[in-house]
């Protein structure tokens, strides 16, 4: 990767940037965490736990330093090989990076993954430091007593206690990683928030929207992909995504009584893509029955995960 030059006149300081890694459970809040700390939209959310599927870039600039923020898959007991490739994906990205973060949801503490995720850590060694999050639903003590218990298992640098929802916290956790960064110049240019092509971008929200629409009912193998997108005279951008499902009765959910459910989801992704791109849309969705996608290497390579044997 090439870095970008960076004029450091203005302070007289000089510019760092890096690589850092938001590793922990499913549903622990990183998605949120990177929306917050990029101040922009680059990850998608959705109640559903593994939402995040390959490695998202969110890159903000604090003080001096351009910050490249890794939102990794949740890290869980894979039971598909789906769920194999995106767990192998979030160690590899932990590994490449230069800071490594673990947040912890502190509702849930350290039962399950999070104490699986602590393990992992102990053979990992780049820097580390401990995000606790969702801190206004815990009291103090119990937070102060999450903090030591996971400090007796990996050795943090520093330990936070953040709320990814609502920002308290964070200045703290962007001000510490733009000094624990090394120098150099920046990756990317400054206004650039994220390395994800818009394609995949506009493929991951109407995912998002799929998702918050049918989470209850549409069974975690979906997967959408952008396959035409025309820039046209008018301004506007021609937009088609194809949603793929793995049975006809699944197919049905994402369709809906009389088209309802593809009609409320592309409206929702519609407007958010728009916004994004600051022009008009028209998206075209369409579902299809691609029985056993998730052993579909080319799915893989569409969803930037390695295909695993």
């Amino acid at each position: 990767m090439t870095n970008i030059e960076h004029d450091t006149a203005a302070t007289g300081a000089p510019t760092r940037s890096g690589f850092v890694a938001l590793i922990g459970a499913t549903n622990a809040g990183k998605s949120t965490l990177v929306n917050r700390l990029v101040g922009a939209k680059v990850s998608i959310v959705s109640h559903k736990v593994q939402t995040t599927r390959a490695i998202v870039r969110g890159i903000a600039i604090h003080d001096n330093a351009q910050i490249v923020f890794m939102d990794t898959p949740g890290i869980f007991k894979p039971r598909r090989r789906l769920d194999r490739a995106m767990v192998t994906t979030a160690w590899g990205g932990a590994k490449d990076a230069d800071v490594i973060t673990l947040l912890i949801d502190s509702e849930r503490g350290l039962k399950g993954d999070a104490e699986a995720i602590l393990e992992g850590l102990k053979e990992v060694h780049q820097p580390k430091i401990l995000l606790l999050n969702k801190i206004d639903q815990v009291r103090p003590e119990d937070l102060l007593k999450l903090a030591a218990a996971a400090n007796e298992v990996v050795k943090f640098e520093r330990t936070f206690m953040i709320s990814a929802l609502s920002g308290s916290g964070c200045d703290d956790v962007m001000d510490y990683l733009a000094k624990a960064l090394p120098e150099g110049p920046w990756y990317y240019p400054e206004d650039q928030i994220s390395d994800l092509p818009m394609r995949q971008l506009a493929a991951e929200i109407t995912r998002e929207k799929l998702f918050l629409r049918l989470h209850q009912e549409l069974p975690y193998a979906s997967h959408v992909e952008t396959e035409r997108w025309e820039e046209r005279k008018d301004g506007s951008v021609r937009i088609e995504q194809v949603i793929y499902v793995e049975r006809d009765s699944q197919k049905k959910i994402a369709l809906g009584k009389g088209g309802e459910a593809i009609k409320a989801i592309s409206t929702a992704a519609r407007k958010e893509i728009s916004e994004i791109l600051e022009q008009p849309v028209h998206l075209f969705l369409f579902v299809k029955v691609r029985e056993n996608w998730g052993d579909d290497p080319e799915r893989f390579r569409e969803m930037g995960l390695e295909f695993p044997r």
